[in-house]
């Protein structure tokens, strides 16, 4: 994989659970055809949206093979490495190439909040356990440690870097990146209510986690912005702003799994400590998706 697959729409997709909280391998299969279907750009699996804390390595390969085999070359799968340690980090990126990921999404070492050089050297070390091509996640907000201008320089030198996923929440960021290493990484947003302000300003894609209930309305969205149609893709954007701020805060997969179930009649099933969301949160979710439901813009006016 070259540095110019990483652009487009990359959906974060859930994982999805039976009801006693195992995987369900034909549900993740069918979310991987469904995003197909609706012309994304290629498949992660197993971040964040996808529960990686609650997964064990072996779950985490069979989701990505299983995503592998239903995608069957259409569209490239990467497979995030969120591990406690970096041994247990390189050792899954080394598995993950060898069932046929085609790149990695990286963070930084769970847990412990690890120091700049620490930091670097665990990218290092994921880096070397594979030839895989790597996104570099940086989520400080989330995650308590920032990956700087001035780390990011010093990674440089390593050509298995290629992409940064942009999820400070400080679009000023992107700017400050280009302008102090040009085009030496492609950046991808990461915030869903930041992307179209983020693609305007120079983002080559959209890690996106709406996209698992709304994909069409993604795609036009980025493929508008593409075309310099900025106006149109305001509007869809618009619409799909409420929708998109419940990708924020500790219980965004909670949101979004039951925006997917009220969507497309998924499982909302999540793996403990996450429990389904009852009373005024449940509510509040369900007002802001069937409100969005209830206007939903006709993407043919936009060709789509």
């Amino acid at each position: 994989m070259q540095k110019s697959d990483f652009k487009g729409v990359l959906p974060a997709i859930t994982t999805k659970m039976t009801a006693d909280q195992e995987v369900d391998f034909a549900g993740v299969r069918a979310d991987v055809a469904f995003q197909i279907e609706a012309g994304v750009d290629g498949i992660i699996v197993c971040g964040s949206l996808g529960e990686a804390s609650s997964l064990v390595a072996s779950e985490k390969l069979a989701i990505a093979k299983a995503a592998i085999e239903e995608a069957a070359g259409r569209v490239p799968v990467l497979l995030t490495i969120a591990e406690d340690s970096t041994r247990a980090g390189a050792a899954l990126a080394a598995e993950g190439e060898k069932i046929g990921v085609k790149g990695l999404m990286v963070l930084p070492a769970m847990r412990y909040l690890a120091d700049d050089r620490e930091v670097v050297a665990h990218y290092r070390a994921i880096a070397a356990a594979s030839s895989l091509p790597i996104i570099v996640y940086n989520n400080p907000l989330a995650y308590g440690i920032d990956i700087s201008e001035a780390m990011l320089k010093e990674m440089a030198d390593e050509p298995k870097f290629v992409a940064i996923k942009e999820s400070t929440g400080d679009t000023r960021r992107i700017n400050e990146t280009i302008k102090a290493l040009g085009d030496r990484y492609q950046l991808l947003t990461g915030v869903d209510d930041l992307a179209l302000e983020s693609l305007i300003l120079g983002c080559h894609g959209w890690i996106a986690g709406l996209v698992v209930a709304f994909p069409k309305e993604t795609v036009a969205i980025y493929q508008l912005v593409q075309q310099g149609r900025i106006s149109e893709a305001l509007e869809i954007y618009r619409w799909f702003l409420p929708l998109l701020h419940l990708d924020i805060g500790p219980k965004f997969v909670h949101n979004i799994k039951l925006a997917e179930h009220i969507v497309r009649g998924t499982s909302p099933v999540m793996r403990a400590p996450r429990l389904e969301l009852v009373g005024a949160e449940a509510a509040q979710v369900r007002a802001v998706v069937e409100e969005g439901l209830a206007n939903r813009p006709n993407l043919a006016k936009y060709g789509f």
